[in-house]
């Protein structure tokens, strides 16, 4: 055997160098770090391969700068640019900012400062595509408006602008004015947190002392078709100047979170809402009302406000809408028979929604693909029934739909083409999850059933019977509390091979669950284990020291989000975290795999990537820590 694997090893550096490099161009980051780990010749080969590759893509991890200097040597024909700044700061903006780039993309910024911005203005000149996220988040980090001048004056050639910070620290006179040095070309902006007057103002440029009528541009942002924001009241007045002065916008995104009732200046009213669209080119509309800070509502529209927004959207083809309480089935019903080109609907907080929207919905010519219904519990299982009349349907979300049973399920067993069912809350049982078996489970690629309290260890094993070929890979089995560690144990035997694991506020789960999922082997050539990439045991009952033990390497050597908690047994928790330098820890009862500035509640897979090899390569030659500190760490435990 020894000699057989001396041999491979020998066969692969006789390989032709300009063959290698062909094929490893062809990879992306973790790919070619993965091969690069397998032995000098692929080592030698990876290293050259990053001073000329076009794309740098690295988000499943965030490094350190001593670990990401040797991934970024100086390269001119890097294009694009993706990383995960959680462990930099702005030592990393020389190795960062190249001027070849035409897309950047830094998540988690939290500790750079404003400088930021302006190094990105003055040598990334030639970017097409900018996104920053958390900027000077961190406290004792600063950041200024002249910052976000230099950046919006030196990248002229800017498209896309996606800021995910809080834009309101500017003094709204000085945020306004820098717009007007921004690319004509821009026709994306997205913005993390403003002011609805900034907004305005922003969009409304009038003459003040700073500046004369001269440097005022006709039209500030004349080319912009997407427009998503996220302030702190939606008014009348913005939606207005919106409508008016974009007049090439095809996609609008409104969110605001009130932190007390609003007044009627500073709120939405049917008046408003019948000014969308003036121009009759808008393709997705979204208003949504938070109720992050206060239970509050867009009280001030009703069904006349819809009816005319309606009228002005037939050729809209996504809407969202969240928070009006007022409007009633006549409204909901206006728009599905008004917008004929319209496969996108998201609804929440319809406090008057029922089930007559979908009393004739066959006579209609929709064909809906994307539906979310939440928080809207007068809706029952005859709205699922005539819902599943669209056999194109591949992403449902019904949480927090309480008044939901087995007939839905039985309904939505039909759907041929269902990747992503979410019915959180709902009054199901585990006969009616088993009619999923049907027709739906083959092709079901994620399913959440938090919260559905009748559920019991059953309802695994109707989901992993191995009588088909599942496509499953993100499964949130949270607070149910018949839920136990012999039903995830028929899970791991199933070899199902599941991404994101959440089982949150289980109280009957415990360490077997853990020793179990650690020992899972997905197939004969996979090690054990290595499917997971998420796993949330937040608040389960029955876990203990003993699995920590099975939480270190080797087991689960892809995981990159683990939810646990830190109040019982914080020490482990700790040297767990020092022991795995990429493993996300949370240990406070966050949600596991969000981003804060991440409003969209867009559902979809993420495009994980084979990076066990990667950290292997990035942490050659570290020792890491020891087991006697886990153990000493649990002697602690004990003792408390």
């Amino acid at each position: 055997m020894g000699k057989s694997s001396e041999t491979n090893l020998q066969s692969l550096d006789i390989l032709p160098t300009a063959l290698v490099a062909t094929i490893m161009t062809n990879l992306d980051v973790p790919s070619i770090c993965s091969l690069a780990a397998t032995c000098k010749a692929f080592n030698l080969c990876g290293s050259q391969i990053l001073s000329f590759l076009p794309n740098f893509h690295l988000l499943d991890i965030s490094p350190t700068i001593d670990l990401l200097k040797p991934l970024l040597p100086p390269n001119p024909y890097l294009r694009s640019l993706r990383v995960d700044c959680a462990r930099l700061d702005d030592s990393a903006i020389d190795h960062l900012l190249r001027p070849s780039l035409e897309e950047l993309c830094l998540h988690n910024c939290a500790d750079f400062s404003g400088k930021l911005l302006s190094e990105v203005g003055g040598r990334c000149k030639d970017l097409r595509s900018l996104y920053l996220s958390s900027v000077a988040d961190k406290r004792g980090r600063s950041i200024h408006v002249s910052d976000l001048e230099e950046l919006l004056g030196g990248c002229a050639q800017l498209e896309t602008l996606i800021l995910m910070f809080d834009v309101s620290i500017f003094l709204r006179h000085n945020f306004a004015h820098v717009w007007a040095v921004a690319s004509a070309k821009l026709t994306s902006l997205e913005i993390g947190y403003v002011s609805s007057v900034m907004v305005t103002e922003l969009l409304s440029p009038t003459a003040g002392p700073y500046h004369s009528q001269n440097q005022i541009r006709s039209s500030v942002l004349p080319s912009i078709r997407k427009l998503c924001l996220s302030v702190d009241y939606i008014t009348d007045t913005m939606v207005s100047t919106i409508a008016k002065k974009l007049t090439s916008l095809t996609h609008l995104d409104l969110r605001d979170a009130p932190i007390i009732e609003p007044t009627v200046a500073f709120d939405l009213t049917n008046s408003g809402l019948q000014q969308i669209n003036p121009h009759g080119k808008l393709k997705h509309l979204s208003l949504v009302r938070s109720q992050e800070f206060v239970v509050t509502y867009f009280k001030r529209v009703n069904d006349l406000g819809v009816l005319f927004m309606a009228d002005r959207c037939s050729s809209v083809e996504s809407i969202c809408l969240g928070g009006f309480c007022q409007v009633t089935d006549t409204g909901f019903k206006t728009i599905l028979h008004s917008c004929t080109s319209l496969y996108r609907l998201r609804v929440s907080h319809g406090a008057h929604l029922t089930d007559l929207v979908f009393h004739d919905i066959d006579a209609t010519s929709l064909s809906l693909t994307h539906v979310s219904f939440r928080w809207c519990n007068l809706l029952t299982n005859l709205s699922v029934i005539r819902l599943a009349s669209n056999m194109d349907l591949s992403v449902l979300d019904l949480r927090d739909c309480r008044s939901l049973g087995d007939e839905a399920l039985r309904a939505i067993s039909s759907l041929p083409k269902l990747k992503t069912l979410l019915i959180d809350g709902a009054d199901i049982s585990d006969l009616g999850l088993s009619y999923l078996k049907r027709g739906v489970r083959s092709s079901l690629v994620s399913l959440s059933v938090r919260g559905c309290k009748r559920l019991t260890d059953k309802c695994v094993s109707f989901l992993f019977d191995c009588s088909c070929n599942l496509e499953l890979r993100e499964l949130d089995l949270s607070n149910l509390p018949n839920l136990s560690d012999a039903g995830l144990l028929l899970l791991a035997k199933s070899r199902v091979p599941i991404v994101e694991l959440r089982m949150r506020q289980c109280p009957l789960i415990g360490d077997i669950t853990v020793i179990a999922l650690a020992s899972m082997q997905v197939d004969e050539g996979r090690w054990h284990g290595s499917s997971l990439r998420l796993l949330d045991i937040y608040n389960c009952g029955g876990i203990t020291q003993l699995a920590f033990r099975w939480l270190k390497k080797p087991y689960f050597p892809v995981l990159r989000w683990l939810g646990v908690s830190g109040s019982v047994n914080r020490d482990m928790v700790d040297v767990l975290a020092r022991s795995r330098p990429f493993l996300h820890v949370a240990y406070r009862g966050e949600e596991l795999g969000t981003d804060q500035w991440d409003y969209s509640d867009d559902l979809y897979m993420h495009d994980y990537e084979e990076v066990d090899e990667l950290e292997q390569w990035l942490l050659d030659g570290e020792n890491g820590i020891d087991d006697e500190e886990m153990e000493e760490a649990e002697n602690n435990a004990e003792l408390e």
